[in-house]
């Protein structure tokens, strides 16, 4: 399905593989598109749908952390079917290679057993690392977890001729922890965007009224500003104590900047400092998750209602279209502490902002985020809750589009780099290699 990050990366490098491939998919998902040389093999694994429901409704989810593998991954129940029609899905078509594109983490196990028993080469494709503190590698049910991922992560990394992943950063992390003989299966096939999908949105432009900013994602820090001090009670912090027994943490991320509210803050300053500005300065978020109840509690708290206007996703290209209608496109990640080494995630939106023509603020901690950002063209880097800094950059490209100059800059020098037809071809390149 063409929705997520990741199945967007995995449709636009099978479209540009060579087209003499012939490609079998195993899938959970049914009668998706696929490329003419690709065909669909749709498995449906078994998930005991009211047993989990009961337990949640029970507020006994925690348990599912230490009873289902994987930290709760539902595709763990996927992994028996896979195999089995694997297995026969090899033995029909006898294949050159077993390739897993990773996230979810487990069905990595798919292709480790697949090696095993039909001797294939195998490529895993991890994108980001499951123990990159950026993310969900920084919290873990508990202190076994977390070793668990990481054995996980260098047993997969042994098993498999060649691994790919998204981040420089996560790449250099993983194997320098390897024995020497496993360093040269890694390989950096970062994630990117097709140039086809914006060329006519370019065209788009602005409303000249206003000035509107953008969030295309999840976000997961709302949670953060639902309760004010005064409103939490016992109940909610006895709650709160029983989901945090047992956790591990191996950095302390500020969640609070995975959202949108730091901006909003930026604007409300503006809004004190210059009253002429008040109702026209937008900023708009699309993909939101959350229930509406948890959104709306946290902008009042925030009383940032008529500032910040959440929205659910909307399709690959809508999103698109709104990107390069937009005076500013926005990005976060959450806060790491100052004296963390940098982090290792980059977000997919990365690659999808820079093949607009409009500026981008980044509010990231040091990292690979920011590694790639920093010098590009049009680009503004701000840490997650330097809200003056943010109000800083804010002033200015405000102040640029009421004076009539442009906020449009040309990347297209980027687009040759971050065009899923180089990605793959990259990709390509590793499979070659793996099949000599």
């Amino acid at each position: 399905p063409r929705v997520t990050p990741t199945t967007i990366r995995i449709s636009k490098i099978l479209k540009f593989l060579p087209t003499d491939l012939q490609i079998n998919v195993l899938s959970q998902t049914e009668n998706a598109s696929t490329e003419a040389n690709t065909i669909l093999h749709f498995v449906r694994g078994w998930y005991p749908k009211f047993l989990i429901d009961c337990l949640l409704k029970l507020r006994l989810g925690k348990f599912l952390e230490w009873i289902i593998p994987f930290g709760n991954d539902k595709s763990f129940f996927w992994i028996g079917s896979a195999i089995l029609k694997g297995l026969k899905l090899i033995k029909n078509s006898q294949p050159s290679a077993v390739v897993v594109f990773m996230m979810p983490y487990p069905i990595g196990i798919v292709g480790v057993i697949l090696k095993w028993i039909m001797g294939l080469p195998l490529v895993l494709n991890f994108d980001d690392s499951p123990t990159c503190t950026d993310m969900g590698g920084n919290s873990f049910p508990s202190w076994f977890h977390y070793r668990l991922t990481e054995w996980l992560e260098d047993f997969y990394v042994r098993q498999a001729d060649a691994v790919i992943y998204v981040s420089q950063r996560n790449l250099e992390r993983v194997r320098d922890r390897q024995p020497e003989k496993h360093q040269d299966k890694f390989h950096l096939v970062r994630y990117g965007a097709d140039p086809i999908d914006f060329k006519k949105d370019q065209l788009h432009t602005p409303s000249k009224e206003g000035f509107t900013i953008t969030y295309i994602g999840g976000m997961t820090g709302w949670f953060e500003f639902y309760d004010l001090p005064n409103q939490t009670n016992l109940f909610k912090k006895i709650y709160q104590a029983w989901l945090d027994w047992g956790r591990y943490e191996v950095l302390k991320l500020d969640i609070r900047s995975s959202s949108p509210m730091f901006v909003g803050q930026a604007i409300k300053l503006m809004y004190e400092e210059r009253p002429d500005l008040i109702g026209k300065i937008k900023l708009s978020i699309y993909g939101n998750f959350f229930p509406d109840y948890v959104i709306n509690r946290g902008l009042e708290n925030q009383k940032l209602r008529d500032i910040i206007f959440v929205h659910p996703s909307v399709s690959n290209q809508r999103a698109i279209q709104i990107a390069c209608q937009s005076d500013l496109l926005f990005m976060t990640l959450p806060a790491r502490p100052s004296d963390a080494v940098p982090g290792g995630r980059i977000s997919a939106k990365t690659y999808e902002y820079l093949m607009t023509s409009r500026p981008i603020l980044a509010t990231l901690s040091k990292g690979e985020n920011w590694d790639y950002l920093e010098g590009k063209p049009g680009v503004w880097l701000v840490e997650p809750t330097n809200v003056l800094g943010i109000k800083k950059v804010l002033q200015e490209l405000v102040d640029k589009k009421n004076s009539g100059d442009s906020l449009t800059f040309d990347r297209t020098a980027l687009h040759p780099e971050l065009s899923y037809e180089s990605r793959a071809q990259e990709f390509n390149m590793i499979l070659t290699k793996v099949l000599r």
